[in-house]
């Protein structure tokens, strides 16, 4: 009877210490559960990265547009990045010869072709940054740490069938992100915000689903990723191989010199 009596107060305990559990404090533990799935240090280290596969456009569900592309993603230390800088650097190379090239940093953008290279409208480089900011990865990548973070767990529920964690990230800006993570897996599989549009200031929903995981370096990534936007399939990438921490030279995510600078996109 006393170990009954002994059995049944542990049970209790630990019952009253989930149940003691903030949503804040159950929302941040499901995030750090992702990083350690997601390689941990290594993930957490993770320099640059090198996405290579073919990528779909849609408009209004229909195919727009496909090809071949190149991503390439640098990463600053983030103890290194200035206040407000994104601390990131991309280059999208598209085409047979990849010779189609798209630079993005902060604050700016240019697409590089043989005629030159155009500056991006500014609605495109905002759009980016938005982007970016939001990305669940960027955010466990860069944005962790960031003062006013705050990690808000919304309780379980299923997806595709598969049960997942639902958790809210909301910044010092009050700007919020959804996120699902696999309660098996402990990685993202979904996330959503809201932007306005710059055109009529219409409200839309920002979509992307991550799946087909795959571990490269320690680090694990989605090997496909589809973008939606107010239910409508916009975008999606199946990489046929992805490399992390390659010796990737400076003049990738730069203007090559002498390069013809056009009139800017409006």
């Amino acid at each position: 009877m006393r170990i009954l009596w002994t059995a049944l107060l542990v049970s209790a305990i630990a019952s009253y210490g989930a149940r003691a559990e903030t949503n804040q404090q159950k929302g941040k533990r499901i995030v750090d559960q992702a990083v350690s799935a997601l390689g941990g240090q290594a993930f957490l280290s993770m320099r640059n990265r090198v996405e290579s596969g073919r990528i779909y456009g849609f408009y209004h569900e229909k195919l727009s547009g496909l090809g071949v592309s190149t991503l390439y993603t640098q990463y600053s230390p983030r103890t290194a990045s200035p206040e407000g800088s994104l601390g990131l650097r991309v280059r999208d190379a598209r085409g047979k010869k990849l010779d189609d090239v798209y630079l993005y940093g902060d604050g700016l953008g240019f697409e590089i072709t043989f005629r030159g290279a155009r500056p991006l409208a500014d609605a495109v480089v905002n759009q980016f940054k938005l982007g970016t900011l939001h990305n669940i990865f960027y955010i466990l990548r860069q944005r962790l740490e960031e003062p006013g973070m705050i990690f808000e767990s919304r309780g379980s529920d299923f997806y595709e069938n598969r049960p997942v964690e639902i958790v809210d990230i909301t910044d010092s800006n009050n700007d919020l992100v959804t996120v699902y993570f696999d309660q098996s897996t402990r990685l993202p599989t979904w996330q959503h915000y809201y932007r306005k549009d710059p055109i009529d200031n219409e409200k839309l929903e920002e979509v992307t689903i991550f799946g087909k995981y795959r571990e490269v370096s320690g680090v694990v990534w989605p090997f496909t990723i589809r973008r939606e936007r107010n239910g409508e399939k916009v975008f999606e990438m199946y990489s046929e191989s992805v490399e992390i921490n390659k010796d990737l030279q400076d003049s990738l995510f730069t203007l090559p010199p002498g390069l013809k600078i056009l009139k800017k996109d409006k």
